[in-house]
Formats: structure tokens, C-alpha cells, sequence
């Protein structure tokens, strides 16, 4: 077992997604011989939506068992049910709608339109995390948490310079002023993120690369919060060309 972080690049942004995509696959069906179910984090953005594009494209989709797979988001928009800014409307765009998941095997984060102020919110998906809770923890082991990094290198709803990376009693939070819009969102915390198995950072453009270079060169998780996340197993760094220029040579692996 290892937990040493890597960092594997592809040419363009259109083979990042098409290699995950196939990594991702081929490691939920790995997970899926070994236990009877799996737990995901999923993640927004474009390269979060390009992946599961990618898995929607590919006929070894059909080789998974998705009854068995249990879907989580590391954080969402404060906006309504089916906002096209929500990550689970980008996500069951790309992906879910396709899948005709169980839908209590799929977790979203409450939305605004559902009777919640944004505290109560985060105390409903923190319970949820309970219900499903691993021997000792107050949520999941997260068998794979796929995380995009910001220029800023936020991770999840987790920005520079707020209290939120550093929130180690609770497993949702609110945010409130985020830096970037919409300003309210809910997030998984630091801990629950570290607990994962398996923590994939998806980033492809040249506005990530200071921000992966620095996480890589021991920055500190309240300047770039992406330096303090590591899953438990394997963390790696799925980049592009353009995200990968500030990485050291010696810290690129040849393969997975």
C-alpha cells in the first residue's frame, strides 16, 4: 500500500478526460470484485464534466454494476434544484441521466429551493453522511474522490485564506462570501476528504499550473488548500500539458 502522490500528464484536455474516464472504469470494477459497494466523490467543472462525458462515452461503462455505486459531491452551489451551476445538473447531464441510477444511491447536497437555510443544509447532508458510515467515522470511506483544483488552488468549496480548510469538527460546512460565485455553497471538510481511499485531482489549463506547483513544492493548505489533501491510498494528479508546466520532472510518473 502507498500514498505517495503522482502526477501523470496528457497532451491535451481531450486525452486527460478519455484516460481517466478509462481509469476510472477499470478501477471501479477492480473495487467492485473486492466489496459489495463503492463510494464516489464527483466534482464539478469542466474537466469534472469532460470525465464523465468520457465515461457515458464508453461502451465498458456497461461492465459496472451501478446498483452498486454510491454517488457523493465534495461540494455544491447554494442554488436551486436543476440549476445548470448546481455540480449534480452537470453531472446527470454527463452522465446519470444515462445510468437510471436508484436514486438513494444517489447523495446530493440540498438545494435552496428545499425548505433549508444554508446551516440546516449542511447539518441534512452531514447526516446522510452518517447514515452511510464507515466502523468509528461519522461518514463514508470514499473508495475514489475526484477533486478539481482552481487557479487559486481551492479544492471542493475549500478557498485560500478561510477558515473552511482548516474546519476539522464537522463534516459539511456552509460558505458564506465565496470568493467565487454564486457566494453560498456547502462542502465536504478537509478530514472527510483525507479519509478517501483514493483522491484524483482532474486540472488542465496554464491558470492551474502555479497552484499544482506550489501544493507540489510544500506550500501550506491555507495558502493553496489543494497542498492538504491526500488520500489514504493514492493521491494523483491528472494534468494536462498546460497545467503540468511548473511540475518538477522527477515528480512526473511514466505510468499509473
Amino acid at each position: 500500500m502507498t500514498n505517495e502522490r503522482r502526477v501523470l500528464v496528457h497532451p491535451d484536455k481531450s486525452s486527460l478526460a478519455g484516460a481517466v474516464a478509462a481509469r476510472f472504469i477499470t478501477k471501479l470494477l477492480d473495487i467492485l470484485d473486492d466489496q459489495e459497494l463503492a463510494h464516489i466523490v464527483l466534482t464539478g467543472g469542466t474537466m469534472g464534466a469532460a470525465v464523465l462525458e468520457a465515461v457515458a462515452a464508453s461502451p465498458a461503462r456497461t461492465t459496472i454494476d451501478w446498483s452498486r455505486v454510491h454517488v457523493w459531491w465534495g461540494d455544491e452551489r447554494w442554488v436551486a434544484s436543476g440549476d445548470a451551476d448546481r455540480n449534480d445538473a452537470q453531472a446527470d447531464a454527463a452522465l446519470l441521466d444515462d445510468l437510471d441510477l436508484d436514486e438513494r444511491n444517489v447523495h446530493r447536497f440540498p438545494a435552496a429551493d428545499a425548505g433549508l437555510d444554508l446551516d440546516e443544509a449542511a447539518v441534512r447532508y452531514a447526516a446522510e453522511l452518517a447514515e452511510w458510515a464507515a466502523p468509528g467515522l461519522e461518514h463514508p470511506v470514499f473508495d475514489i474522490t475526484f477533486l478539481g483544483v482552481g487557479p487559486d488552488g481551492h479544492i471542493a468549496s475549500l478557498f485560500p485564506h478561510r477558515s473552511g480548510i482548516g474546519v476539522t469538527d464537522r463534516t459539511v460546512i456552509a460558505v458564506r462570501n465565496s470568493p467565487k460565485p454564486p457566494p453560498e455553497r456547502l462542502s465536504l471538510t478537509r478530514p472527510v476528504l483525507n479519509a478517501s481511499q483514493r483522491v484524483w485531482f482532474v486540472l488542465a489549463g496554464a491558470d492551474k499550473a502555479s497552484a499544482l506547483g506550489l501544493a507540489l513544492a510544500g506550500a501550506s493548505r491555507d495558502e493553496v488548500p489543494v497542498a492538504g489533501i491526500k488520500g489514504r491510498r493514492r493521491t494523483v494528479f491528472f494534468v494536462d500539458q498546460d497545467a503540468a508546466a511548473e511540475v518538477p520532472e522527477e515528480l512526473i510518473a511514466r505510468d499509473y
